[in-house]
C-alpha cells in the first residue's frame, strides 16, 4: 500500500531471485511493501501446542508440537527389494492429540538425527488420511530449540507469527524473510490524516507493523490489529468517496412526470396500494430522478417485495419526462418474463401508437440477442426514433449497433452477474450519463453494501405485500429417513390435486459431455462418490415413479430460447403440474399459482441461492411449501446451512449466516477488481462500526480536498489500492 523508495525495492534485490521467485508467483508479494502488508494469520505461544485434534483434512497446516517417539522401519520394494527400504514415524503430540509423520528414503536422515522424543518443533506439510489416522507426509520442520541466541533472534518474545504460506514456502521461512525487510518499515508513509489517527488513539503506521510481525505480548498484537483494520476501511471508503464526489459534478438531464401523465394513468389502475415502503423508497428515487446530476442508487428488497413494481414506477417517471428507459437482466429467460410482466402490468399503457392503446401509453420492446432479424430491426427503429419508450433486454442492448433516441434511466436487474464494463457501456448510450438504478434481490447486510457498493446511495424494502403468502421450509434428510423423501413426491401430489403447482430443482442438467478434464472430483464429490443430481435423470426418475400420471415438463439453460419461453408459457397458464429446472428459475419468474418446491442435493447451493429459490412459491394466496433434500450427515456444516434457511425467511439474517461461513472473498472479489480481496485484517461483519466510521471520516476528507493535496500518504496508499486494473474497474462502476 505505501509505495516509498524502501519500500518499493523489489525483493529479489533484498532476498535473491529464488525467494523473491515464490513470493511472486505463489503469494503475489513483489517489493518490500508487499511483504511487509503480508501479516501472520494467527500467532503460536512458544509454550502451548496447537490443537492436532482440530486439524482439517488436505489443508496445508502449520503447527507447533513435541516428538512423543521416532521408529525406523525397514522394508522390501521395488526400488529396494532386498528390504532395504527405510521408512520413518515419527509421532507428534500436544497432549489432546496425536499425528504421525512419515519421512521416506534419503529423507530420513536428518529427521531421524534430530526429532528425538522430547523435541519441540514446528512442522507444515499437508493432512491427509492414511490407516484411518491423520498423517503429515515428508512435512517440513523447524527445531525450537531453547538456545538462546538463535530462537530469540529469529522469533523475538514468546508469540510466534504463523503466516498464510504455500507448499513451496513454509511459514517460518516467510517469518525469516519479514524480518529481514522489518526495518524498512520504519520509513512506512502513514496514510492517515495525523488528527484523524490521534483522535481515534491509533498507533503510527511503523509501530503498528512492528506489533503485527514481531509482537511481545497479545496487547501489541491488538494495537496493529486496530490500526491496520483502520488503514483497509478508511482507504477503501476515500476511493468510494472520491467516486461519489466524483460522480455528483457530472451532468444529467432531471426527470420530472408529467403531473397527469403516463405514471398517474398506470397508479390509477393498479388494483391494489403500494406498500409503506414501496412509497417511501418511490420517493427517494423520483426526488435523485428530478436532480441534474445522475441518480446512482441501490435498491435492495426482500424476494417478492415489489422491486420490479418500483423499478417500473421510475421508468414509466422518466418516459412521462421525455426520456426513454432500459432495464438490463442477466439471462434471456428472466429479459422476456419482465417484459411479459411489466406489459401485463401496464394493458393498454403498453401499447402506445397502435390501435386500442392508450393516448398516454407508450411502446415496451423486447431485445435479445436470439431474436429473429426482422424482429430485431424493428426492435433497433423503435429505440432510435424513440418510439419505444421502454426496453427490456439482455446484453444484446449494450452492443455498439443498438442506438436510443434519448436515454435517460438505466435499471440493471441483479446486480452480481453484470460486469462493470457491461453497466458501463450502456450508460455511455446516453447523450449525458443516464440516472442509474441497480436493483438487487439477494439481501446485503449494511456493511457489504457499504463496502461493495459505497458510491451508490441504498434504499432498502423490507416488507413484502398484502396477500403474501408465508412458506414453510423442511430439510429432508434422504439418507438418514427415506421415508421422508417419500412423504415430500406424496406432497407435490397433494399440491397438484388441490389445484396447484410445483417446482423440482436440480443442481446440474445431465446432458453434459463426459469431460475427463470434469472427472476430478472434489474432495467433498470424492466423500459422496456420486456427481450432483440432474434435471433430466430426476425428470424421468419422476414421471415414471411418485409422479407419474402428472404433467411433468424440464427447462434448463440450455434449451433453444423459443423452447424455454413455450416450457414457461405452459407452466405460467398451468398446463403443466410439475416443472422440473435447474437454476434458471432463481430469480424473476413469477407463478401464483405455484405452492411447492424439492430442491434436490440442496447442500450444493449457496445460502442466498436457496432463499432466492424458495421465493418462487408462496407468491399467491395459498401457503408455499419448500422442502430442502440433502444426503449430508446431520452434524456437516452443510446440513447447518440447510438448517439456518429452513429456521427464517429473512433474508437479511441468510445473508450475514452466509457471510460468516463463506467470508469476504466472495463478496469482494468481484467488487474490488475481481483480482483478490484487498481485505487483509478487516472482516465485513465483524467490523461493521469501523466500516461506518470510516465512511464518515472518508465522506469529510474528500469533500474538504477532494484532490486529497495536503494528504501525500493517503494518495501513496490509494495508488497502490486502485492500481491499473481497478482504477478502470472503479472509474466504470
Amino acid at each position: 500500500m505505501d509505495l516509498v523508495p524502501a519500500l518499493e525495492e523489489p525483493l529479489k534485490k533484498v532476498l535473491g531471485p529464488a525467494t523473491a521467485k515464490v513470493m511472486a508467483e505463489h503469494l503475489g508479494l513483489h517489493s518490500v511493501g508487499d511483504l511487509l502488508h503480508h501479516y501472520p494469520r494467527r500467532y503460536e505461544e512458544r509454550g502451548q501446542l496447537t490443537h492436532l485434534a482440530d486439524l482439517p483434512m488436505d489443508e496445508h497446516v502449520t503447527v507447533v508440537a513435541q516428538v512423543a517417539d521416532a521408529r525406523l522401519h525397514t522394508f522390501a520394494s521395488a526400488k529396494a527389494p532386498r528390504g532395504k527400504g527405510q521408512r520413518l514415524e515419527v509421532t507428534i503430540t500436544d497432549g489432546s492429540g496425536r499425528l504421525q509423520l512419515v519421512f521416506f528414503g534419503h529423507g530420513v536422515h536428518k529427521p531421524h538425527k534430530e526429532l528425538l522424543p522430547g523435541t519441540r518443533a514446528m512442522f507444515a506439510g499437508k493432512v491427509s488420511h492414511f490407516n484411518r489416522r491423520l498423517q503429515l507426509a515428508h512435512p517440513a520442520y523447524e527445531l525450537l530449540r531453547g538456545d538462546a541466541e538463535e530462537t530469540v533472534e529469529t522469533w523475538a518474545g514468546a508469540l510466534i507469527p504463523i503466516y498464510p504460506a504455500t507448499a513451496k514456502l513454509e511459514s517460518w521461512k516467510i517469518g525469516k524473510a519479514i524480518q529481514t525487510v522489518l526495518p524498512s518499515a520504519q520509513e512506512a508513509v502513514d496514510p492517515l490524516p495525523e488528527s484523524l489517527r490521534e483522535g481515534r488513539g491509533l498507533v503510527p503506521l511503523p509501530e503498528a507493523l512492528l506489533k503485527i510481525h514481531r509482537p511481545h505480548t497479545k496487547a501489541d498484537i491488538a494495537d496493529a490489529h486496530a490500526r491496520l483494520k483502520w488503514d483497509e476501511a478508511f482507504v477503501l471508503q476515500v476511493a468510494l468517496a472520491r467516486r461519489r464526489h466524483a460522480d455528483a459534478q457530472l451532468p444529467a438531464v432531471p426527470r420530472k412526470p408529467a403531473p397527469e401523465g403516463l405514471l398517474s394513468a398506470f397508479d390509477d389502475r393498479l388494483p391494489f396500494t403500494l406498500t409503506d415502503g414501496q412509497q417511501k423508497v418511490s420517493k427517494e428515487i423520483f426526488d435523485d430522478l428530478a436532480t441534474d446530476h445522475p441518480m446512482h442508487r441501490l435498491l435492495q428488497g426482500e424476494v417478492g417485495s415489489g422491486k420490479t413494481l418500483v423499478a417500473l414506477r421510475a421508468m414509466l417517471a422518466v418516459v412521462d419526462a421525455g426520456g426513454q428507459a432500459a432495464m438490463l437482466a442477466p439471462t434471456e429467460v428472466l429479459a422476456q418474463q419482465h417484459h411479459r410482466s411489466i406489459v401485463e402490468m401496464m394493458g393498454e399503457l403498453a401499447e402506445g401508437g397502435m390501435l386500442g392503446g392508450s393516448e398516454q401509453g407508450t411502446k415496451v420492446t423486447l431485445l435479445t440477442g436470439s431474436m429473429g432479424t426482422a424482429a430485431r430491426r424493428q426492435a433497433m427503429l423503435d429505440l432510435v426514433t424513440g418510439e419505444a419508450g421502454i426496453v427490456i433486454g439482455t446484453h444484446a442492448l449494450i452492443e455498439d449497433k443498438v442506438q436510443f433516441h434519448d436515454l435517460g434511466l438505466v435499471v440493471v436487474d441483479e446486480q452480481h452477474r453484470f460486469g462493470v464494463e457491461q453497466r458501463d457501456a450502456l450508460r455511455g448510450k446516453g447523450k449525458q450519463p443516464p440516472h442509474l438504478l441497480v436493483m438487487t434481490a439477494t439481501p446485503i447486510p449494511r456493511t457489504v453494501a457499504m463496502t461493495v457498493f459505497g458510491d451508490l446511495e441504498t434504499s432498502v424494502l423490507d416488507q413484502l405485500p398484502a396477500g403474501r403468502s408465508p412458506i414453510a421450509s423442511h430439510v429432508v434428510p434422504a439418507a438418514d429417513k427415506p421415508h421422508f423423501l417419500t412423504r415430500a413426491w406424496e406432497r407435490v401430489r397433494e399440491e397438484v390435486e388441490n389445484g396447484h403447482q410445483a417446482y423440482v430443482v436440480c443442481p446440474r442438467i445431465g446432458d453434459e459431455e463426459d469431460d475427463p478434464k470434469k472427472a476430478r472430483k472434489s474432495a467433498e464429490d470424492e466423500a459422496e462418490k456420486r456427481p450432483p443430481l440432474a434435471v433430466l435423470d430426476i425428470a424421468d426418475q419422476l414421471a415414471k415413479g411418485p409422479l407419474s400420471g402428472l404433467r411433468v415438463e424440464v427447462l434448463h439453460g440450455r434449451m433453444h430460447p423459443d423452447d424455454k419461453d413455450a416450457v414457461m408459457r405452459r407452466f405460467a397458464a398451468g398446463e403443466t403440474h410439475v416443472l422440473v429446472a435447474t437454476t434458471v428459475i432463481e430469480v424473476g419468474v413469477n407463478v401464483p399459482n405455484a405452492t411447492a418446491m424439492v430442491i434436490m442435493d440442496a447442500d450444493r447451493f449457496g445460502v442466498s441461492q436457496l432463499h432466492q429459490l424458495r421465493g418462487r412459491v408462496g407468491r399467491g394466496t395459498a401457503a408455499g411449501l419448500c422442502l430442502l433434500v440433502s444426503e449430508m450427515p446431520e452434524a456437516s456444516p452443510a446440513r447447518q446451512r440447510l438448517n439456518a434457511v429452513a429456521a427464517t425467511l429473512d433474508g437479511f439474517e441468510l445473508s450475514r449466516i452466509d457471510l460468516e461461513q463463506r467470508r469476504e472473498g466472495d463478496v469482494l472479489g468481484q467488487a474490488q477488481s475481481g483480482a483478490r480481496t484487498s481485505l487483509r485484517v478487516l472482516t465485513v461483519i465483524e467490523d461493521e462500526e469501523i466500516i461506518a466510521e470510516a465512511r464518515q471520516e472518508a465522506t469529510a476528507v474528500v469533500e474538504a480536498d477532494p484532490e486529497l493535496t495536503g494528504l501525500p500518504g493517503l494518495r501513496t496508499a490509494l495508488d497502490a489500492l486502485l492500481d491499473e486494473e481497478r482504477e478502470q474497474y472503479l472509474e466504470k462502476g
